[in-house]
């Protein structure tokens, strides 16, 4: 309960906009641990001083940064939590419909979708929402690779390139930092490097052994 006095509602409208402005400094910042902690901080005044309060024109973009965030950090349960307590005017929002494109991106694996959106800024509801969609990118890039690797028995630079929708020049960094190796084409091998066999992979005593024990029972027969 907040205490009822004559410059309560002002009190409150202060704290709201002081925790509203770390929010986005810590997302322009990229400091999720930040914003994380001054959202938590913020949503009792969203929720609980509703009545109390003027609604906060910030309080979208900010509800759609949440969103977001969750997602980066791959938190879609809590994503589906904060979604429901979203109320409709907010909810309505061009933010909040971002967030939910996002994931449904996500969930359909159309990662395309995340880097095109990645990519242009200007299709963005808000500038705030370049760094999380920067790490966004980065890890549907590293699931793109993964799904490379098990698709394909090798590829070429360019069209890794074309799938990651990175620059050629950023493939050799990948395959360096996922183990890929040459398969001496100019591409990416995957897989386990398969050796030509040799005297030492033939099991000798094994065979021996069955040997002899033939030898026996053929014995016994006769």
């Amino acid at each position: 309960m907040f205490e009822q006095t004559k410059t309560a509602a002002d009190e409150l409208a202060i704290a709201r906009e002081t925790f509203e402005t770390a929010v986005l400094h810590a997302v322009t910042s990229g400091n999720e641990a930040a914003a994380e902690r001054d959202h938590a901080q913020l949503r009792p005044f969203y929720r609980d001083c509703r009545g109390l309060l003027k609604d906060s024109p910030l309080e979208p973009l900010i509800t759609g940064l949440n969103l977001t965030r969750l997602l980066v950090q791959n938190r879609i349960a809590e994503f589906h939590v904060e979604l429901e307590t979203v109320p409709a005017r907010v909810a309505d929002s061009a933010h909040v419909a971002r967030a939910a494109a996002l994931e449904s991106d996500l969930m359909e694996g159309a990662y395309g979708k995340i880097l095109v959106s990645a990519s242009t800024p200007d299709t963005l509801p808000s500038p705030e929402y370049a760094p999380f969609m920067a790490s966004l990118a980065a890890t549907v890039r590293e699931e793109i690779a993964a799904c490379i690797e098990k698709a394909y028995a090798s590829i070429a630079p360019a069209a890794a390139a074309t799938l990651m929708g990175i620059a050629p020049a950023e493939v050799a960094a990948v395959a360096a930092r996922r183990g890929w190796r040459a398969d001496g084409a100019g591409g990416f091998a995957f897989g386990e490097e398969k050796k030509a066999p040799s005297a030492k992979d033939i099991p000798a005593h094994e065979l021996i052994n069955q040997t002899l024990m033939y030898a026996k029972e053929l014995e016994r027969i006769v």
